[in-house]
């Protein structure tokens, strides 16, 4: 028993690296079961990641792969294939983010899955979607930032391209994929049908960066540039104070009059160009010039005092650091600290998201490779020397 919302699901997880392992962690954080298929060798992210105590066990592979199970599997080998295809014939969810060409000479694909199980939800992330040129191309995710104009809502900002620093398409494009599962999930509850669903992560990327971007390009024809002139500004960032940074967001007029007020500028709240939302909108670059004077006369400090008191939106800056120390997450208890049966003592997020209905309760650690072969195929129905079979057969693999 898990406790959480999807308590009784199970998920089988043909996943590896980030954008996968998020759609499915985010699936077991709220109860699902889910069996994280390993090829021999074990998912990348165990080895690549910087910072680890043992081999395979980064501290990644740690954080994207909690609550999860680890199965084994040499797909190549007929038995290995043959075991993968009869967990999914009892699952409710497959996750894969194989090419769908792969997937279909291995027999993997929904048209040939929903044959044994017509329940079955085959979530599928693909780089590309079907039907564009880029169909089938591989891709990670500095690929889809680059492509997807990520990189160049930075090149507008500063002058130069860049990525963002943290795979944010896959964690992005892995939630959305988590959201879809659940929405087919609702949708067989009244159907009693699973189905097929494609989840490309160029796509959705540039749907994400271009409903904020598109601006004026809205219209045909268009009335204006594309970009949003206030995030695309060089000073949309923590801003210098005395000693340090700070960033300020005073949006309504009653918070910017009072910011206007704060940094002894009053005389601008009758300015035309910053007496409404839409003046200082359109005047971005100059509202954000007076930002940057004004912040420099106190320190950080005196000023999260006195945006306190005025109600204006305002926060100190932090590294990545200073994360771990935030008062407000140790007020929640955002990070947890847990023995790990391999790694020793860890230190972890939690869940953010909170159901009064319950959440999961039983968490469990990150998988060690191959660590709940013998348990799996057990449920799947093979007796222990059936196991030991596949085991010698070089078809499964199991942590010893």
């Amino acid at each position: 028993m898990t406790g959480g919302p999807l308590e009784g699901v199970r998920v089988v997880d043909l996943t590896s690296v980030v954008v996968g392992p998020i759609c499915t962690r985010t699936l077991a954080d709220q109860g699902a079961d889910v069996i994280k298929i390993e090829a021999p060798g074990g998912d990348l992210l165990r080895a690549i990641a910087q910072g680890s105590r043992n081999p395979g066990m980064s501290g990644k592979f740690i954080n994207f792969n909690r609550n999860k199970r680890s199965l084994a599997l040499d797909l190549k080998h007929p038995d290995g294939l043959a075991a993968l295809r009869k967990l999914i014939a009892g699952a409710d969810v497959f996750v894969s983010n194989v090419r769908p060409e792969a997937l279909a000479r291995a027999g993997l694909d929904h048209a040939t899955l929903s044959k044994d199980n017509p329940r079955l939800i085959h979530c599928s992330i693909l780089a590309f979607g079907r039907g564009g040129r880029y169909y089938n191309r591989p891709a990670y995710d500095p690929i889809v930032q680059s492509l997807s104009g990520v990189a160049g809502t930075f090149e507008r900002a500063t002058g130069e391209p860049r990525f963002v620093p943290m795979v944010m398409t896959d964690h992005t494009t892995g939630l959305i994929g988590a959201q879809c599962i659940g929405f087919a999930l609702y949708r067989r509850e009244k159907t009693g049908v699973g189905e097929a669903i494609d989840v490309p992560m160029f796509e959705n990327m540039a749907s994400f960066v271009m409903s904020e971007h598109m601006a004026a390009a809205t219209f045909d024809p268009p009335v204006g540039p594309t970009g949003d002139g206030r995030l695309l500004s060089p000073e949309y960032r923590p801003l210098p104070t005395k000693d340090g940074y700070i960033t300020v967001g005073p949006n309504t007029n009653g918070q910017a009059f009072a910011f206007f007020e704060a940094v002894g500028r009053p005389e601008l709240k009758n300015d035309p160009r910053f007496d409404s939302a839409v003046a200082r909108t359109n005047n971005a670059a100059a509202y954000f010039a007076v930002r940057v004077e004004g912040l420099a006369q106190k320190t950080t400090a005196e000023w999260l005092e006195i945006f306190a008191r005025l109600d204006v939106p305002a926060a100190r800056y932090n590294t990545i650091d200073d994360v771990l120390l935030d008062p407000h997450l140790a007020d929640v208890g955002f990070f947890k600290t847990e023995e790990h049966p391999s790694e020793g003592r860890i230190r972890r997020t939690r869940v953010a998201n909170v159901f009064s209905g319950g959440a999961r309760v039983n968490e469990t650690h990150a998988p060690r490779y191959g660590e709940h072969t013998r348990e799996i195929l057990a449920e799947a129905g093979y007796d222990p020397a059936g196991i030991d079979a596949l085991i010698a057969a070089g078809a499964v693999g199991a942590t010893k």
